[in-house]
């Protein structure tokens, strides 16, 4: 092997590792191409994920070896090093308002291992066939530029050893909790709101007894095993159980692994539209969760949510309706007071027929029911009133949720994860009780399947109504709330595209005047949304 081959492998092989770790992020953040969701993301991002300057790097070892003059490495060789280079300056920059990086798990390090293995393979045969090393050079530069496809084949060829380690997980876990008897499960499942509503349990009740709810959004089977073999212990009393759902069947899954007694229904909605097919599959999948509990069970319904009304539950279980419009339930709230410091409101107990007053820091009507959700567990657990009130008060606010944070000159007003129709017209709802300058910054929803258009331009045309300056992020995707805001008489000049959304914070802070500026960030923002990239 000459030296000027060795070099090029090389330099190959590291602008490999800086461009796959983008690849595996994007795998770990579509869950591992659950319901095809990494492959979809591929096709919708085709110029993101294929039109990077490699393709130059392959163009030159292609000539190299058609015209079997290795100067054209030299060329290559350049090209991978200025890509090696342009991806750094660029992940470094990503960090800065990363809100989900890239998770170094086992499963990762396994996912690497079989990686390299199968682009060994071109750095071996050039070892041993040295004479035919332009063509296994080329051979490397193509499938280094086909590193997001490449990677969705090496997650297929790792499915047999990931199916022995969920085995073994799962009958880890599923043992541990046969063993812990008196431990009280309660699942919480809805469209959103689920990890809202999982923090504020635990809030509340630990104020009283030691309640572990599962980490962050780890609403799976592989986070719920993570959660019961590497955190619980013998001295937790209740275990608190997100569980989220993108197909019918999944919740009855995860039921049947942690046995929930007690179950907390938050809100059916079109959350994951495209993935459920139907809405009617939405309200089944949720309902899961209450028909898996005990008779002697316990749920706690929203007698706002008008998908729960409907709904003919088959469970023989304890029934506990909360609610604010409809006063007909066991609960509600009533009085709700907000700004910018947090919500009073009273809750009334129609067992009682007394109100109790509640202060806490969180924001938005969406918040007052999932407090009301653990009010009424914590009732069920023997808290007394005082207890729960106190706990109320503690909550702290839930991150990427309504959670205002001074940035510079502005407040964010931070509610980054999942938006939906009902979500994004709550989020605008606090957004209209903050005093001051208003902005919205969003690349709009996602993932609502046919309708996905048709919610966008009703959000642009609910933003119109209250916001001061609009950006959006993507000019492409955005198209739909632009549409919105423009039939709703909304001024061009208010409104700002941008491709990439850490340039909003520049432009935010020129448009900052005498007065407070809050700027609502509304759905999920990683780099991935980048339409330059």
């Amino acid at each position: 092997m000459n030296f000027l081959v060795a070099i090029t492998i090389i330099i190959s092989y590291l602008y490999l590792v800086v461009k796959s770790k983008k690849a595996i992020h994007m795998l770990q953040q579509n869950l591992y191409n659950m319901n095809h969701r990494y492959l979809k993301w591929i096709f919708k991002n085709l110029v993101s994920a294929f039109l990077s300057i490699d393709i130059f790097s392959v163009i030159f070892l292609f000539l190299a070896f058609y015209l079997k003059q290795e100067l054209y490495l030299i060329v290559s060789s350049m090209f991978y090093v200025l890509g090696f280079f342009l991806v750094r300056i660029r992940d470094e920059k990503a960090k800065v308002h990363a809100k989900k990086p890239l998770v170094i798990t086992k499963r990762v390090i396994r996912l690497i291992v079989t990686t390299c293995l199968l682009y060994f393979i071109p750095g071996i045969l050039i070892y041993f066939y040295n004479e035919k090393a332009l063509l296994f050079l080329f051979l490397l530069g193509i499938m280094i530029y086909l590193v997001y496809f490449l990677l969705w084949i090496t997650n297929i060829l790792n499915k047999p050893i990931e199916k022995c380690v969920y085995y073994y997980y799962y009958w880890k876990a599923t043992s541990k909790l046969k063993k812990m008897s008196q431990l009280k499960v309660v699942g919480i499942t809805g469209s959103y709101g689920k990890t809202s509503s999982k923090n504020i349990l635990s809030d509340i009740l630990n104020v009283k007894m030691i309640a572990h709810p599962t980490p962050q959004n780890l609403n799976t089977e592989y986070g719920l095993m993570i959660t019961i073999n590497n955190h619980l212990d013998k001295f937790d009393e209740v275990f608190i159980a997100e569980m989220g759902a993108y197909k019918r069947g999944e919740i009855r899954t995860l039921c049947k692994m942690v046995h929930p007694r007690y179950g907390i229904l938050t809100t059916i909605g079109t959350a994951h539209l495209e993935s459920f097919g139907s809405e009617a599959n939405i309200q089944k999948t949720k309902f899961e969760l209450i028909e898996s509990l005990p008779d002697d069970g316990t749920a706690i319904l929203n007698g706002d949510d008008p998908k729960q009304l409907s709904y003919k539950i088959q469970s023989h279980c304890q029934k506990i309706w909360i609610g604010i419009d409809n006063h007909d339930v066991d609960l509600y709230a009533m009085n709700i007071q907000s700004n910018k410091d947090g919500s009073s409101f009273d809750c009334y107990l129609k067992e009682e027929k007394k109100s109790y007053p509640f202060t806490t820091k969180l924001l938005g009507n969406h918040n007052i029911y999932n407090i009301l959700a653990g009010i009424a567990l914590a009732k069920e657990f023997g808290m007394s009133m005082a207890e729960i009130q106190m706990g109320v008060k503690k909550i702290k606010p839930i991150e990427h949720r309504l959670e205002i944070k001074p940035i510079g000159p502005i407040y964010m007003i931070d509610d980054a994860y999942n938006s939906n129709p009902v979500g994004a017209k709550r989020a605008i709802e606090v957004l209209d009780m903050m005093p001051g300058i208003k902005a919205v910054v969003t690349p709009g929803m996602i993932e609502l399947g046919a309708k996905e258009k048709e919610y966008n331009k009703i959000f642009g045309m609910q933003i119109a109504n209250v916001a001061d300056y609009v950006i959006l992020i993507g000019e492409k995707r955005t198209q739909p709330i632009y549409q919105g805001l423009i039939e709703s008489g909304y001024p061009k000049a208010k409104i700002y595209i941008l491709n990439d959304v850490k340039e909003s914070f520049t432009l935010l802070s020129t448009l900052k005047g005498k007065e407070d500026l809050y700027a609502l960030y509304e759905n999920d923002l990683p780099d991935s949304y980048n339409e330059n990239k």
